[in-house]
This record gives structure tokens, C-alpha cells and sequence, in this order.
């Protein structure tokens, strides 16, 4: 991943933020972009904390599949007619248990599922909001508990392709949700390894005889911390399409989000394809 330092102004489609951890459990994050499709050089935003932002919205939204020039986005930055459509928007990415890639069946593309589907995954337990139960490819950890903004998480199974996966995540909603409470979640949330340990066990044995050979024995909590300088203490969503110009101070990240002075949120993921400008004081 390529990086600089943070720009004064930046112009490009949104992507989705990058993510890496060190080995104290500490989130360092990288803005992503592309010129309607040309991606552009990453540069890390850990020189932006407290530091006032401007950003504006010039109206232009690019599907970020097949760079058309769209009004609204469907999924992450994707045109209706790419998200009916694109392996990025299939249906066994919500729910995992829908994939039927393992048994040669593709629901959208063959090679994408294969590619995607068709691979190691585990089951992990996170805490985000709350305690919850999830599913992830094996090579994706920890980059998803990041995204999720989880202060800490755990393997509880590994599958052998997605759908299995899934089919542990179904067994285990009786134990745990597989939702995050996103406002919850951006406010200070406390490490508890002791609670994440329990739910993992409450998980096992849920689970049962019938998926005991996929289950991981030991207990490595990942214990993750966000460049935050400050949480809000009520939290504010704002949207480019109805604020398209939104200044601040950047008092810190956590998962997709940028958490500014005044308790003001703002979702970089859900605004994919979005072009913008931002000026950095």
C-alpha cells in the first residue's frame, strides 16, 4: 500500500478507507480515491487528527464498478444496474448461507465466487456495540473487525468455503446478534476479553458435535484501538446529500467513520463514489 503524507487539498471518488494494525492493536488508517475509475496514490490521515477539514460534494457520483455517472447509489457506490448485476452486490455476501458456489452453483459470477466464496473463512465473535457474531474470509482478519469498529475479537470456528460459515452464523443467532449498533458503536466502548472469552464458549456449545472439528481451541483476543482523540457524546450522522459541504475539526476514526468536534459523524464507506474536495488546514 502506497502512502503520503496527508495533502493540503485532495479531489477524487470516494472509496472505502484502508486499515492496518501494529502489533500494540493500533488502527492506522490510508484515504483511498480514484479519478471516476483511475485509482489514485493512497496517503495516510494520521496527520489529520485535530486538525479543521473542509470537504465539498460537487454533485457527481460514479458507480465504482463501471464509473457511469449516477444520481443515487445502491450497496457501496454501485449504479442500480451494477448492483442487480455485480458479484460485489451478490446475495451470499449479506448472508453468507445463501452461497452455493461450493457445490459448483454460482448465483452471479463463477470466477468471483470462486475466487471470494470458495476459500477459508471463520466465525468470530466481536465487540462493537455489543457482543456479536460474524463471518469473515481467514485472509480478511483483522481488517473486518476494524471496519466493524471493534474495540476486540476472536475466531470461533474456521469453515472451509462461505457457505459453512454461514451456516454457523445461523445456528449461533439464537446466541448472539449479527448486528451492530453503529451510534453505540462510535462512543467510547470499553475492552471486556473476559465477556468475549464467555460468549465464545456460550458459541461452542451452541454450535455442538455436528461442527466440532471446525472449531478453533484457542482463545487469542485481538484487541484493537482507534486513532481517536475524542468521542462524541451524542452522535450526529451527516450526509453529502443533504450537507454537500462539511467543515470540522477531525477529532478521530473509527471504522468507516470520521468523528468530528461537535459529535458530528460521517461515513466514509457509504459515500463510495462520491466526488469531492477536501481541504486540509
Amino acid at each position: 500500500m502506497y502512502t503520503e503524507h496527508c495533502p493540503m487539498i485532495w479531489e477524487g471518488n470516494l472509496r472505502k478507507m484502508d486499515a492496518s494494525v501494529d502489533e500494540q492493536g493500533l488502527v492506522s488508517y490510508s484515504m483511498r480515491g480514484a479519478n471516476v475509475l483511475e485509482e489514485l496514490p493512497s496517503w495516510s490521515l494520521s496527520e489529520c487528527l485535530g486538525r479543521s477539514l473542509r470537504m465539498t460534494f460537487d454533485g457527481d457520483i460514479h458507480c465504482v464498478a463501471t464509473g457511469k455517472k449516477v444520481k443515487k447509489t445502491y450497496g457501496e457506490g454501485l449504479s442500480y444496474e451494477a448492483f442487480v448485476a455485480s458479484p460485489l452486490a451478490c446475495p451470499s455476501i449479506l448472508r453468507p448461507e445463501l452461497s452455493r458456489i461450493h457445490e459448483g452453483v454460482a448465483l452471479r459470477d463463477e470466477e468471483w465466487e470462486r475466487e471470494h466464496h470458495l476459500k477459508p473463512h471463520v466465525v468470530y465473535v466481536s465487540l462493537t456495540s455489543h457482543l456479536k457474531v460474524g463471518v469473515t474470509r481467514s485472509t480478511n482478519v483483522p481488517s473486518r473487525w476494524v471496519d466493524q469498529g471493534a474495540v476486540g475479537a476472536l475466531v470461533v470456528a474456521h469453515a472451509p468455503y462461505r457457505q459453512l460459515a454461514g451456516e454457523m452464523e445461523v445456528a449461533l443467532k439464537g446466541v448472539l446478534s449479527d448486528k451492530t449498533n453503529w451510534r453505540a458503536m462510535l462512543q467510547h466502548v470499553s475492552m471486556n476479553e473476559g465477556a468475549l472469552v464467555e460468549a465464545k464458549k456460550s458459541c461452542l456449545t451452541e454450535l455442538g458435535v455436528a461442527y466440532e472439528s471446525f472449531f478453533e481451541l484457542d482463545d487469542n483476543v485481538t484487541s484493537l484501538r482507534y486513532p481517536v482523540l475524542e468521542y462524541p457524546e451524542k452522535v450526529k450522522s451527516v450526509k453529502l446529500d443533504k450537507k454537500p459541504q462539511i467543515e470540522g475539526t477531525l477529532m478521530g476514526i473509527k471504522g468507516q467513520y470520521w468523528l468530528f468536534d461537535d459529535g458530528r459523524v460521517w461515513n466514509v464507506r457509504s459515500h463510495s463514489g462520491y466526488r469531492i474536495r477536501l481541504e486540509i488546514n
